[in-house]
């Protein structure tokens, strides 16, 4: 019996282990997500981009290719409100292999631009597998609504005093004219 119950609690403190494990590592990839998207997008950081893309990602993105893609964001300019960025960590087996998709929607003065950013962390830290910057189609500048016209003014109708009768129209006559009586 009293194996049973030590086999129990190592049992138990095991799960509770790992699901606070799980917790953390959902919660770092996702401070991890928004860091990157906050250095990448807005601070314009070609350092961190370098230094946490994955080996599939940095096939991806040769140094030509990395600068291009900061390039393209620096001039769009600053982001005129923060950034919202949506997503979650996965786990492919119940507890290990932790991997996000995440998605952040960026305001700029003229447009907006989407990036979507996957990131994993097989070994020692999280990295980024995959980022697309997505540039809306530049907005026109709204031109100023014209003022409505003016508004033509009603006609005016005096006013029926509360005592005068109503008009009436003359009352038709049923007899015909000059038939008397």
């Amino acid at each position: 019996m009293v194996l049973l119950i030590i086999v129990l609690a190592l049992l138990g403190g095991a799960w509770w282990w790992l699901n606070s494990n799980k917790e953390n590592a959902a919660k770092e990839g996702t401070a991890f997500a928004r860091e990157a998207i906050q250095k990448i997008a807005v601070q314009h950081d070609a350092n961190f981009f370098n230094s946490r893309l994955g080996p599939q990602a940095r096939m991806n993105f040769p140094a030509s290719a990395q600068q291009e893609f900061m390039n393209e964001i620096v001039n769009l300019g600053a982001p005129v409100r923060p950034v919202d960025v949506q997503g979650k960590i996965e786990f492919n087996s119940q507890f290990f292999e932790p991997h996000g998709s995440f998605h952040a929607r960026i305001y700029y003065p003229a447009r907006y631009a989407d990036m979507d950013l996957t990131i994993s962390h097989p070994v020692g830290r999280w990295q980024i597998d995959e980022i697309a910057f997505i540039p809306q189609r530049e907005q026109p500048a709204a031109p100023a609504p014209a003022a409505p016209p003016p508004a033509a003014p009603a006609p005016q109708v005096p006013p029926a005093s509360p005592g005068a009768p109503a008009p009436q129209s003359p009352p038709a006559s049923t007899a015909a004219p000059g038939a008397g009586g």
